[in-house]
């Protein structure tokens, strides 16, 4: 008498996962980090945004988050750097900082991407770190000001770049060899940000002598 063999669909599907190197389990932390950096990333922006309507108001009106002339939301709020592409910069960020905290509760719901898709997330943190190198320097090196809101949008982008990065190598969207560097990497996004965030901390003390404003 033979025994009818069944397939479990999935458990044949978390064996695949473990035979090539990945996790069947949701990533939690990155879930976790995805969810909090976009609400304030988003909450920044959503400032931001209100302090352009209030100087749409009333141009002459000081900005909440003006507390001098070096530190101060005004100067790039009302520069051409502050509206790059025909719009109030905010509203890029209203917009774009949804996704992570899709994305991040999606995993912690256990939603698997396609290589395709963490390709796609991947490019937009390039794009969003690309542009906040360029607004750092033309903060820094051109207006001659800190925006504190900004900074807050900085200290969000810098770290989730690296950990989307890292993490989309041990997806194996740049090839199954990357896979292990990337598992290793995503545990040292925390000193790579600390050392962009200390870069830019020498530069502004520099250029601009902030810790004398203090």
């Amino acid at each position: 008498m033979t025994t009818a063999h069944t397939t479990d669909p999935i458990t044949d599907t978390e064996e695949v996962d473990v035979a090539v190197g990945r996790s069947i389990h949701p990533p939690v932390v990155f879930a976790i980090w995805l969810i909090i950096a976009g609400v304030i990333g988003w909450f920044a922006a959503f400032a931001l945004t209100l302090e352009k309507f209030e100087k749409l108001v009333d141009p002459g009106v000081a900005a909440g988050c003006d507390f001098s002339v070096i530190v101060q939301c005004s100067a790039n709020l009302e520069s051409w750097q502050g509206s790059v592409f025909g719009f109030p910069n905010p509203i890029l960020g209203l917009a774009c900082w949804i996704a992570p905290i899709v994305v991040g509760a999606a995993l912690l719901a256990r939603a698997r991407f396609a290589k395709w898709f963490w390709a796609l997330f991947w490019v937009g943190f390039v794009f969003a770190i690309g542009f906040v190198v360029w607004l750092i320097s033309q903060s820094i090196f051109v207006l001659g000001t800190l925006c504190p809101w900004c900074m807050v949008t900085w200290s969000v982008t810098i770290p989730s770049f690296f950990a989307v990065t890292f993490h989309v190598m041990r997806e194996g969207v740049f090839g199954d060899r990357l896979r292990a560097a990337g598992d290793r990497l995503i545990s040292w996004t925390p000193v790579f940000a600390i050392v962009c965030f200390a870069i830019i901390a020498v530069m502004a003390q520099l250029r601009l002598n902030f810790l004398a404003t203090l």
